[in-house]
């Protein structure tokens, strides 16, 4: 899938269509700014500042009838990205999730990065990460929507290949087999958990927070 590359401040700035030519403007600059983006369109609303960029969480979606909403993302600048690529140990991956409930008055928000890492770790990192708070917090019994842009999280839960991957008693060729084996154990204490696909960067609000969060994490490992 082609994906665009937007350079909001680097070595030289603009649209790039490969990941290489823009890692060699952005790597080792001072405070530079760049993300990836499936359509040109979007590419040129991140440079023109028309994609929400503030931490404010005021005008959040959260229309649900859950007690608390939880958005979680990952993300990755990496040749994992990229059909038949590979993962390179200083390219940046990073978590990111929000916490939301009207009804106990929470906004959390929370992000964390890792070297050498896929997305589809990260997507699985956000969720435990996500959860674990919620369990510290003591409101794993609440009922609490999961919103994520990753059909690799959502189908391999609510789908059964979890459970399908722990009844075969985790064969090794299972990927982030260590991840999905914490998280088997961590759904165990969430008896009201719900989970819903929204598409990526587009009108979500808590989704585009959580992913401009892991961004700024990214920005920050450079």
């Amino acid at each position: 899938m082609k994906k665009y590359y937007a350079i909001k401040k680097g070595r030289q700035t603009g649209i790039f269509t490969s990941w290489d030519e823009t890692k060699s403007l952005v790597s080792g600059f001072n405070g530079a700014i760049y993300k990836s983006f499936k359509t040109k369109e979007e590419a040129l609303n991140f440079l023109n500042d028309k994609t929400p960029t503030k931490s404010a969480t005021s005008h959040l979606e959260t229309a649900t009838s859950a007690d608390i909403i939880l958005f979680t993302d990952g993300g990755s600048r990496n040749h994992g990205n990229v059909l038949g690529g590979h993962v390179k140990n200083d390219d940046p991956a990073a978590w990111a999730y929000l916490v939301i409930s009207k009804e106990l008055n929470i906004k959390k928000a929370k992000s964390g990065g890792e070297f050498g890492a896929t997305n589809n770790r990260m997507e699985i990192m956000a969720l435990l990460e996500g959860l674990s708070y919620l369990y510290r917090q003591n409101l794993n019994q609440k009922s609490i929507k999961v919103i994520t842009d990753s059909k690799y999280v959502l189908n391999s839960i609510t789908k059964g290949w979890l459970n399908n991957w722990q009844r075969g008693g985790w064969k090794k060729d299972i990927k982030n087999l260590e991840l999905w084996q914490d998280m088997a154990q961590v759904l165990t204490y969430f008896p009201n958990l719900n989970f819903e696909w929204t598409k990526g960067h587009n009108i979500n609000q808590g989704n585009i927070f959580v992913d401009e969060l892991l961004n700024r994490e990214m920005d920050q490992m450079h």
